[in-house]
């Protein structure tokens, strides 16, 4: 029996004796959302490339390929995926990836991962296996359930197979420094983002603003003149170790929380410490507010409050409107009607 009929038969036992079923790959990003419950379903020897095609920039993997090797396949090639999305372990897997939703630095200028994810095939909660989407960027007529799977935790059913949109990678990157405040950085990047300039990452932590230009040799040498720096970094590793909350930020034992902000909001006045990233979009917190008084500030602002990593009686993610809540729990119903995959993993309510 090959990896997925056995994976396909699992599933189909576990309805049949109404058992949950926790769904593990890499396991590098258990820690993000509600604990896991039911039966253990280890998918991670589902792995290997399927379909890869330089020439069409598009790469389909089996879920339990790790993220790590895809992207030694696509640097071979010179491509990358362009949302350069976190591992958080050397054991991260590309359907673990999916299942998070994580995008990396570069997202607000090249995208999310939602935006690259072409197709899935998926096993649902009635024991089928269904394909959605397919290998070409239009491919869809009506609702996109591929990407439906990326950040739904594995609540919606168990990923088999992904297709992603890749890109080249830039043929030059570099890095420039500037010291300025939070809201100086805030202001900045905004105003560039609006500019035809080559920016690939901006973040900003204890009053050092650092911006990647990405492209070719020309134009990220015409972008570092026109903004001027106080350093020129060059290469610069600090975008994996930022990626992979590396920084001396991220070793803290405060509870972390992310933020996910209109870009150009003003500096919130909360404890703790911040850093900023995505140009403002995205700002990460460490410290041990009162959950209530967090997500408060972050609503007033027009955005929301994660729990990222911490523990205890809190809400790990900001609740629902009513009507979104209800939608979500009919999506779940319609693709997981015995509430198999990973109960609770997302929400306590299902």
């Amino acid at each position: 029996m090959d990896r997925q009929n056995f994976i396909a038969e699992s599933v189909r036992k576990a309805i049949q004796g109404n058992r949950p079923l926790q769904i593990k790959g890499g396991d590098s990003k258990a820690f993000y959302g509600y604990p896991a419950q039911g039966d253990p379903l280890d998918v991670s020897a589902h792995s290997g490339v399927v379909e890869y095609d330089p020439g069409e920039l598009v790469i389909t993997c089996r879920a339990g390929s790790l993220l790590s090797e895809i992207r030694s396949i696509l640097r071979e090639n010179g491509q990358h995926l362009p949302f350069e999305p976190p591992a958080f372990g050397d054991q991260a897997t590309i359907g673990g990836t999916v299942a998070c939703g994580f995008s990396g630095p570069r997202r607000p200028w090249a995208g999310s991962l939602r935006d690259y994810l072409l197709g899935v095939k998926l096993l649902n909660g009635l024991g089928e296996v269904v394909h959605y989407g397919g290998q070409v960027m239009k491919n869809v007529a009506g609702y996109d359930m591929s990407r439906l799977m990326a950040g739904s935790l594995g609540t919606l059913g168990v990923l088999l197979e992904t297709s992603f949109k890749v890109l080249p990678v830039p043929a030059r990157e570099r890095t420039l420094q500037f010291d300025c405040s939070q809201a100086e950085a805030i202001r900045r990047v905004n105003e560039w983002s609006a500019q035809p300039l080559p920016l690939s990452g901006a973040f900003w932590w204890q009053e050092k603003l650092r911006v990647r230009l990405s492209g070719t040799e020309s134009e990220t040498e015409r972008a570092a003149r026109r903004l001027g720096a106080d350093r020129d970094l060059e290469a610069d590793g600090s975008w994996q170790e930022l990626r992979e909350h590396q920084t001396a930020f991220f070793t803290g034992s405060e509870t972390l929380w992310r933020l996910s902000l209109p870009p150009a909001t003003a500096p919130l006045d909360l404890a703790g410490e911040c850093l900023v990233d995505w140009g403002g979009a995205q700002r990460w917190y460490r410290n041990s507010m009162a959950e209530d008084e967090i997500r408060e500030r972050a609503a007033l602002a027009g955005g929301h409050a994660t729990l990222f990593r911490g523990s205890g009686e809190v809400r790990r993610f900001h609740p629902l409107p009513d009507a979104l809540n209800n939608m979500q729990k009919k999506i779940k119903q319609a693709l997981d009607p015995n509430a198999i995959f990973n109960p609770h993993r997302m929400s306590p309510d299902w």
